[in-house]
């Protein structure tokens, strides 16, 4: 089945979705060190093997007429920094809002179904009705804005028609959902909203994949059954907890259904520490100690035995809170590059280009791998349920 990936990244959406079984014919990306990164992972390692050479450039320069009905899906990630809680908050106002290139995407290309993230703070009520706006164009692509026309005064004739619409082929049928990455088997507290539209005419019936993992299964295998600490080898003595949370755990009275959420310590325990064994670290790509860390009210780090806080990419650089681990005695350092990979599951085989800085700024961008796999393979069983 054929793809086409828009705003790419570094390309956690897009491996997460070729895993799936999609074919990318476009990996669109404008940003020089994530189209080396893609480059250096693609042509040898699956399943970037199959990708074509990204274009890298501005989307708007694409012409999609030619892929016109011959594309199963459309995805990607339209720049989140206009609506992320660590950017600027400006949303439609911002120039790198690139919602409307997504639509038209659609719009010229038809496909059978589209995969559009984003972060959790587009969803903030100061955006809503720009929320909406999206929501409706994605529905309706071909209900073009008119020239001159104002934004807000599409939005009101695109409600119109949603309220008295006759069904037709260009239309979409579309759900969102804020999806947190850590219930799908992500070592990390990330959430992103997905938006998942399929085209009118294939009366496909869909709904997000129930999550497979939970806290409450973790603090059971950490406080009832003691597996969590026993698979790690952990003495008693040093098996701490943020007291709610044992609190919590303690108050369970039945094992759930999910798998535990998987921690910090499940993701990176097995690397090497990067300042205390540079040696052994080197056999890792990526894996190098970053200096400077510091912890301040606020910006404390991620704890070994949770999952990971989310990690940033910061309007000016990486923030520090977030990007830091807790060590056992209580010493903080910045993750490296691979366990910030690792959180994201991307494989150890995936390396990433430019400094610790940019890499970082990469992984802050990205959709874990792990999650966009989950919604891609769902998208992917229900084509191949209609016949593709």
């Amino acid at each position: 089945m054929q793809a086409i990936e828009l705003f790419a990244g570094a390309g956690g959406l897009g491996l997460g979705i070729s895993r799936a079984g999609f074919q990318p014919a476009i990996v669109a990306e404008w940003n020089q060190w994530c189209c080396r990164t893609i480059r250096e992972n693609r042509g040898y390692r699956k399943p970037l093997a199959k990708w074509p050479e990204p274009f890298e450039g501005d989307v708007r320069d694409l012409n999609f007429s030619r892929l016109a009905n011959k594309v199963e899906l459309v995805s990607g990630g339209p720049p989140c920094q206009p609506f992320s809680l660590g950017g600027k908050h400006r949303g439609q106002a911002d120039a790198r809002d690139m919602w409307s290139e997504a639509v038209r995407a659609v719009r010229e290309i038809q496909p059978k179904a589209f995969i559009f993230e984003n972060v959790k703070g587009l969803m903030r009520a100061s955006f809503a009705g720009y929320f909406n706006y999206i929501f409706l164009q994605l529905s309706y692509p071909g209900m073009v804005l008119k020239k001159g026309e104002e934004w807000a005064e599409h939005l009101s004739r695109l409600q119109r028609h949603h309220t008295g619409r006759p069904s037709n082929k260009e239309e979409y049928r579309v759900v969102f959902d804020v999806l947190n990455s850590a219930n799908y088997g992500v070592p990390q507290r990330r959430e992103r909203v997905v938006f998942v539209g399929y085209r009118a005419d294939l009366q496909i019936k869909w709904s997000f994949p129930k999550p497979t993992h939970s806290l409450d299964a973790l603090l059971w295998a950490q406080c009832k059954t003691n597996e969590y600490w026993e698979r790690h080898r952990i003495p008693a003595r040093e098996r701490t907890m943020d007291g709610q949370l044992h609190a919590r755990g303690s108050s369970i009275l039945f094992n759930p259904s999910e798998k535990p959420w998987r921690t910090t310590r499940d993701a990176i325990g097995d690397l090497p520490d990067p300042e205390l064994q540079p040696r052994k670290a080197r056999e890792f790509a990526n894996h190098k100690f970053q200096d400077g860390a510091r912890s301040y009210p606020g910006h404390t780090g991620s704890p070994l035995d949770e999952p990971a806080k989310t990690l940033k990419a910061g309007v000016h650089g990486v923030p520090g809170g977030e990007n830091m681990l807790v060590r056992e005695n209580g010493s903080i350092r910045y993750f490296t590059v691979r366990e910030s990979a690792r959180l994201q599951t991307f494989p150890d085989q995936f390396t990433f280009h430019g400094s610790w800085t940019e890499a970082m700024r990469q992984l802050g961008n990205a959709v874990p791998v792990t999650m966009a796999h989950v919604v891609a393979r769902d998208v992917a069983n229900s084509l191949r349920a209609k016949g593709r």
